[in-house]
């Protein structure tokens, strides 16, 4: 950590002035849709394989798109200003940047255009707001319910807290948010196949059932012309998607890590993280027993680096290329790892010679913008592979792939139609020492349907007013045969065949009105049908499957209707 200090010591010394960044979490899909959508009209740049977006990315994006509003659609152009009030606070200017809201503060308080100074509790953001030369702070509650019900009875999902973050003079971000939930029946466990934010849950208690979790994330950023670094809590997502990446996913409760963004010319950007994950293995050697004959048990640590180089060749192409690893068992965090530009599976090579070596990763992704409405992209996730597999028909490699299409405002304005196509070889994501395993609180990292998996998801959505979201999705999704990384298998590990019985299959028809009240308040309505079933294979019994895979709530057939009104993420 003392080096991460003095790097950025260094940069406060050299690099030029920039705004603060601080991430805007992914869970915001609204921003997220729109911002894609103006890459895939051409008139924004957007590299969509490295998320959260900072705060000051998006109002950047949308400060280019104010320039050329004579190409945006009426919905476009409203919904660019309902944004814009969102994130204005990120402007350098030093006019007030509350003028016009509901509740304009700088006039009551006497914080004038003489001292540059300005305060408002403004509607449109349900929140305080403060800006002044040197510091800008904003605080804002969240709260939400999700409720649901279908044959098999209901579940309520309540959530409340804080978050707050603050800009300080040129270079600093810092940010925080707190939410605690409780929810009357757990959807979504590490082994269910859900992209429902998973959590460390602990028992509801008093004879309830279901469970309560809270998630805490938070950091700080320094930030300069080209680049940023920082030690944040948090999650993310890497590699481009519309339901769930396939290399890094938020599913998984957050961790901390330190992270690192350059992007010294406009036709490359790095990005690279060293996170601390949670094992949950028990360390039984630095466990113990208090005085008081309580145990006192400790996880043994586990670390992850990864990094992913993106280049754009062309205008609205890009291609990224990136390699992880996940290690332990080596004294904490290893200066090696925190090298950010290395390819670390050979580092694991030198560091564990001639014994067991640690779970590296490469991943590829590629996004193309060329075609106007048209995002077109792909990604392609290797956990283990050699070449005397290619082209050998009774052997695989360890991968997942991912291909998608998305298409907005053609043939209809206003309308966008997705076609997301993704593909899991056996014992991807999977590792045979439980350190190393591609997870962190047992919630794995990658695709949420994990090995042994395929599925095809096609979805619709039509926005006939700003804010408005009117969307359908099908999704068909199945996986196979439960394999162990066994490396005493009777079969040898790369010929255990892909798919070959189908143990869990959903299919599932979701429509959804979603409208954006506020910013980040939104109201939603929902109705699935859906069809979930386990089947009998390999000595176990449909129902095994179901109440492994899939919450009892959606076990069979099940019409859903459920609502959801949430008040920030």
């Amino acid at each position: 950590m003392r080096h991460i200090l003095l790097i950025i010591l260094g940069l406060s010394l050299v690099t030029k002035v920039h705004g603060q960044d601080i991430p805007e979490h992914v869970s915001n899909q609204g921003i997220y849709d729109y911002l894609d959508e103006l890459a895939a009209e051409k008139i924004i740049h957007l590299n969509s394989a490295v998320k959260p977006y900072s705060k000051q990315l998006i109002y950047d994006k949308l400060q280019t798109t104010k320039a050329k509003d004579s190409l945006l659609n009426k919905r476009q152009k409203e919904e660019l200003q309902f944004y814009l009030s969102e994130y204005q606070i990120f402007s350098d200017t030093t006019t007030n940047p509350f003028q016009g809201t509901s509740f304009d503060l700088a006039t009551r308080l006497g914080l004038t255009e003489k001292n540059k100074s300005y305060g408002a509790l403004p509607l449109e953001q349900l929140g305080f707001v403060y800006k002044d030369t040197l510091f800008t702070a904003v605080v804002k509650p969240i709260w939400g319910v999700n409720y649901r019900m279908n044959d098999s009875g209901s579940v309520r999902h309540f959530w409340g807290g804080l978050k707050a973050y603050a800009t300080i003079g040129k270079h600093w971000g810092i940010y925080a948010s707190l939410r605690d939930n409780s929810i009357t029946e757990i959807l979504s466990l590490p082994e269910t196949f859900t992209r429902a934010e998973g959590g460390n849950y602990k028992s509801a208690g008093a004879g309830r059932e279901g469970g309560d979790y809270s998630e805490m994330r938070g950091g700080a950023f320094y930030s300069w012309n080209w680049g940023r670094i920082g030690l944040v809590k948090d999650q993310l997502q890497w590699g481009d998607h519309n339901h769930g990446p396939n290399i890094f996913d938020s599913r998984a409760p957050s961790f901390a890590m330190i992270k690192l963004q350059m992007k010294p010319v406009h036709w490359f950007e790095f990005n690279y993280f060293h996170g601390w994950l949670v094992s949950e293995v028990i360390d039984s050697t630095n466990s113990y027993i208090s005085q008081f004959g309580e145990p006192r048990e400790r996880f043994r640590p586990k670390n992850i680096a990864a990094n992913m180089f993106t280049i754009h060749p062309w205008e609205h192409t890009s291609f990224s290329i990136g390699n992880s690893i996940i290690y332990s068992d080596i004294g904490g965090a290893h200066p090696a790892y925190l090298i950010p530009f290395m390819f670390f599976k050979s580092i694991d090579h030198t560091l564990n010679h001639a014994i067991q070596n640690q779970n590296s990763q490469m991943f590829f992704n590629v996004s193309n913008r060329w075609l106007k409405h048209t995002h077109l992209y792909g990604s392609i996730f290797v956990d283990e592979f050699a070449t005397t597999r290619v082209g050998n028909s009774s052997q695989h490699n360890f991968l997942s792939y991912k291909a998608g299409a998305k298409v907005y405002n053609w043939p209809l304005q206003n309308l966008s139609v997705n076609y997301e196509f993704t593909h899991t070889n056996p014992l991807t994501f999977r590792h045979r020492i439980t350190t190393t395993t591609f997870e962190t609180n047992n919630y794995n990292l990658g695709h949420y349907l994990r090995d042994n998996s395929r599925e095809h998801v096609a979805s619709m959505t039509y926005k006939p007013m700003s804010r408005l979201r009117l969307s359908a999705r099908y999704k068909n999704a199945v996986t196979g045969n439960d394999y162990q990384y066994d490396i005493n298998y009777p079969v040898p590990i790369a010929e255990l065949p892909i798919l070959e019985d189908i143990t869990w299959q959903e299919e599932s028809l979701e429509f959804t009105a979603s409208y954006e009240l506020l910013n980040n308040v939104y109201c939603k309505l929902f109705y699935e049908f859906s069809n979930i079933r386990g089947f009998d294979v390999d000595g176990k019994t449909a129902e095994e499957y179901l109440m492994k895979y899939t919450p009892q709530f959606y076990h069979g057939k099940q019409h859903t209707f459920g609502a959801q009104f949430n008040i920030g993420f």
